[in-house]
């Protein structure tokens, strides 16, 4: 199953793609939960999946806006170098446990929309990202149940001011509009095993990353019991897994994103997620 956040008829909605549309689940569900989050907070999926079958499209995808696949996560939580090779093309040591920082909610972009590129910088990134949202909350997860509190997966890029990221990660992960999510969750039952995927970043058409997800340093369950451990994880949560070799800045010359460029991460499985670049207004 498919579920995806959206803006249809000037209302922020929820719902089930089906096809080349989307089933809107507001007002549906005997909880009447208010945003995707709420739904996957009440373990309302069984009663989604349920309530789409058979049913017709409220709406075709080209009728609505995306939003951010979790447009109101309490945290978004990204590992950073957890692929060997790009490890090696920015010069750094593998990490001796997950290498985590923190990503602010105004950083999020949903799919079809706009990352934007700061007026500051002309070091802007590109990280395509395998990216997994939690389902069942918890505090120190064991690694051999930590797949049983995942809702789904998505895709997320991590765009990074570089510059600014040299002297301040924080500063350089968290320029407004630099973090597209999306383009839906797809749930685990349809995604058994998360190491049976592939990764492709394109810019302009052109493949820029290529990876399989069984190259993580740090496998899902890992990562999800190592952040388990420092903060108490709720559902909606967001943790990105980290970006493969072919970034940018890893490049010579650097390649960085400019205006009017398309960024598309392709994850087997799951979908495109497809973002323009734009100049901050």
């Amino acid at each position: 199953m498919k579920l995806a956040s959206y803006v249809a008829d000037g209302k922020e909605c929820y719902g089930v793609v089906v096809d080349d549309g989307v089933v809107t689940m507001n007002g549906r569900l005997r909880s009447d939960p208010k945003s995707l989050r709420g739904a996957i907070a009440i373990n309302a999926l069984d009663e989604m999946r349920a309530l789409a079958k058979d049913a017709k499209p409220s709406h075709a995808l080209s009728e609505i806006k995306f939003l951010p696949v979790i447009p109101n996560p309490k945290k978004i939580l990204c590992a950073g170098i957890n692929y060997r090779s790009h490890a090696a093309e920015v010069g750094r040591e593998l990490p001796k446990q997950p290498s985590m920082f923190i990503r602010f909610t105004d950083t999020l972009v949903g799919h079809e929309g706009e990352m934007i590129r700061p007026k500051v910088s002309d070091n802007f990134d590109f990280e395509g990202e395998f990216t997994l949202v939690i389902g069942k909350g918890g505090r120190d997860i064991p690694v051999e149940r930590a797949l049983d509190h995942v809702a789904g997966y998505t895709i997320f890029v991590d765009g990074s001011v570089r510059d600014y990221q040299k002297f301040s990660v924080t500063s350089g992960k968290n320029f407004p509009g630099t973090g597209p999510l999306g383009p839906w969750i797809v749930t685990t039952d349809e995604i058994p095993d998360p190491t049976k995927l592939t990764l492709t970043t394109r810019l302009n058409g052109q493949q820029v990353q290529h990876s399989g997800t069984d190259m993580l340093i740090y496998s899902v369950p890992q990562i999800i019991a190592f952040c388990s451990q420092f903060t108490q994880l709720h559902p909606g949560d967001i943790i990105a897994t980290g970006t493969p070799e072919g970034v940018g800045h890893g490049r010579k010359p650097p390649l960085w994103m400019k205006a009017g460029d398309v960024l598309e991460v392709e994850i087997t499985g799951i979908g495109t997620l497809r973002t323009r670049i734009v100049d901050q207004r």
